[in-house]
């Protein structure tokens, strides 16, 4: 047996340096190793934040769903508001304007079974993102810059603006 490498020794005794360090082969391996890992890391957190970012995405669409509907439904919820106001100073046609009220009562149903929701504008502080100022008007009564007349009524679908309200804001007593 002489001539025979002994079995415990291994070839890869002499790829150690000799300070104890890995040849810089397995360093470099290792080295990508960690690179390796750490960009896998960074993949799974883009991932995760992709998902993150499409379910808020398809929760906000199906939130906000049916607005197109609403904004071509309320054309039609302000002139059945003005058929029954007309009627009304009239003083005529009865039947009709009892009908027109519950198909106003109808409408505002559906509505609101949409989330949608008239925003309360008379009386209010002027807020450009629930309010447009059509007129600026001299009051005695209302401060400066706070709604006195709302001549469209505005709707929103949760926090979202459908269509803004048409109001006459006060600029103060008169001069």
């Amino acid at each position: 047996m002489a001539g025979e490498e002994s079995p415990t020794t291994d070839a890869g005794e002499d790829d150690f340096l000799e300070d104890g360090k890995l040849p810089s082969s397995i360093e470099a391996a290792s080295t990508e190793v960690a690179d390796l890992n750490d960009r896998l890391l960074r993949l799974h957190a883009e991932m995760q934040n992709l998902r993150n970012r499409t379910s808020r995405e398809i929760a906000d669409e199906r939130k906000y769903a049916s607005l197109p509907v609403v904004r071509d439904l309320l054309p039609v919820v302000d002139n059945i508001d003005r058929a029954i106001e007309a009627a009304e100073k009239a003083g005529e046609a009865e039947n009709l304007l009892s009908g027109f009220r519950l198909v106003k009562q109808q409408l505002h149903g559906i509505l609101t079974q949409h989330k949608c929701e008239p925003i309360d504008a008379d009386g209010q502080e002027f807020n450009p993102h629930f309010h447009q100022a059509i007129l600026q008007q001299p009051s005695a009564e209302v401060p400066a810059g706070h709604v006195m007349l709302v001549a469209q009524t505005g709707y929103k679908i949760h926090d979202r603006v459908v269509r803004p309200a048409q109001v006459i804001v006060s600029s103060g007593p008169p001069a």
